[in-house]
């Protein structure tokens, strides 16, 4: 039988775990490439023959998404797996069209043949869209973890930006692994809060090596929590399985690809950030849940706000710097930022479209929605130094930081700022300590 040549659609995560599990010692198929979108400078690199596995002795290269079409008609390929998130529907069906139309088969996967099983108890977090507020419900649940005495390891949705070779499994405990690990600031993003709690974080690319390591590690471990990436399902199969709707953009999770997918396999769902968003729209998520999943727990939460220095704000033209993928494909208009900046008294937010160079420019050009917020764009090294570029270029009195981390850290800011940190904070009952009550008491018993 000659193998089915495929190409897989992805962005550098979802892909490579979709080939590992389906199609890397499969010899009826022949992954002839991976295309690359979303995350930039992708494109042009090889899955490494290390990673590939013996069908793939000389690896398998990446093209950009772009070149699609030539590459199904050079390649010869019967088959084109799409394999990354947070997308719309008409986005989906719009390169599927391309594919049907360049006459190769259109293909999604499903969870059965790509979750994986682990010996320990698993809970996953996942939502609707990116911005949600998945990492501060993760964080939530550690919290509630730790303070029954469960050791627990965090798995994180994959961000391979760099050697994927070297990035196989990789391990957080200490916040200098950040640095060995040559991190990204959106890698920092997910990884420092975990650090700071105390519990290790894993990632990488091989996700089956990594869950094997994380149930092995020196630490100790009784539950693994997948913290999950946009809007992905889980990598592996949950005892729990936990999403997160945002009321802020209302009807998004029936309507974002795999998002929905995350909604109906939700055990618990949370509705956040219902402190900051309109009834009408908290009440068309709570239909939508009602439609698709009656059976789960609705968990309702605030995102609750604190900032360092309030001072900083009050009556200063401020720049308001958030989380850049929340920003640009999770396209969200008010975070945490901008909430601050209103509720403390901002004379004006500040443009930085005028002042941005290099990188988030292009960034800007491309996600034209953005609007008047700085995303925190650091992928690589170029992004890093233009975001750093334009906050100095910026005429504004002081800046506010809201990413998951202290971007001071990370890079020189010449104006005074101000960060603002968020968590969850459930509202009346259930609870997420109640949600858990029976998951925690079948791990100890």
């Amino acid at each position: 039988m000659t193998p089915r040549k495929i190409i897989i659609i992805g962005a550098a995560g979802r892909d490579f775990h979709n080939f590992n599990t389906v199609y890397r010692n499969n010899s009826n198929s022949e992954v002839v490439a991976f295309t690359a979108a979303q995350i930039p400078d992708i494109a042009g690199r090889k899955y490494p023959a290390s990673l590939a596995g013996n069908l793939y002795p000389e690896g398998i290269p990446i093209h950009a998404q772009d070149d699609l079409e030539r590459l199904i008609k050079d390649l010869d390929a019967d088959e084109c797996v799409f394999a990354y998130s947070d997308v719309p529907y008409t986005a989906v069906m719009g390169l599927g069209a391309r594919v049907n139309a360049a006459g190769a088969d259109f293909t999604l996967l499903g969870h059965k043949n790509t979750m994986l099983k682990s010996v320990k108890p698993v809970i996953a977090v996942g939502a609707a869209r990116t911005g949600c507020g998945k990492s501060q419900t993760s964080r939530r649940i550690v919290e509630i973890l730790m303070g029954h005495g469960l050791k627990v390891i965090a798995i994180r949705h994959p961000m391979p930006y760099g050697d994927l070779e070297v990035q196989k499994v990789q391990r957080f405990a200490d916040i200098t692994d950040l640095t060995k690990h040559r991190c990204t600031i959106e890698e920092m993003e997910e990884y420092e809060p975990h650090i700071a709690r105390g519990n290790v974080i894993y990632a990488g690319v091989d996700y089956e090596a990594i869950l094997r390591a994380a149930e092995n590690d020196p630490n100790g471990c009784d539950v693994i929590l997948w913290d999950g990436g946009n809007n992905d399902f889980s990598f592996y199969q949950p005892d729990l399985m936990v999403t997160v709707v945002d009321p802020h953009r209302p009807g998004h999770e029936l309507t974002y690809y795999p998002g929905e997918i995350t909604l109906r396999l939700a055990d618990v769902v949370v509705i956040n950030k219902i402190d900051s968003a309109d009834f009408e729209n908290i009440q068309t998520v709570r239909n939508s849940i009602e439609q698709v999943n009656p059976r789960a727990v609705v968990v309702d939460a605030a995102s609750t706000i604190s900032v360092e220095k309030p001072e900083i704000i009050r009556g200063k033209r401020v720049l308001v710097i958030e989380d850049g993928p929340t920003l640009t494909h999770g396209e969200m208009k008010i975070g945490a930022g901008i909430v601050a900046a209103k509720r403390f008294g901002a004379a004006e937010i500040v443009d930085p479209r005028p002042y941005a160079v290099g990188k988030l420019a292009e960034t800007y050009r491309i996600y034209p929605e953005v609007g008047k917020l700085l995303p925190a764009m650091g992928y690589g090294e170029e992004q890093i130094r233009d975001l750093t570029a334009t906050i100095h270029r910026t005429d504004c009195d002081s800046v506010i930081i809201a990413t998951p981390i202290d971007l001071g850290r990370v890079i020189r800011i010449d104006k005074p700022n101000t960060r603002v940190e968020y968590s969850l904070q459930e509202i009346g009952r259930p609870n997420m300590e109640d949600v858990m009550a029976n998951f925690i008491k079948g791990i100890k018993r």
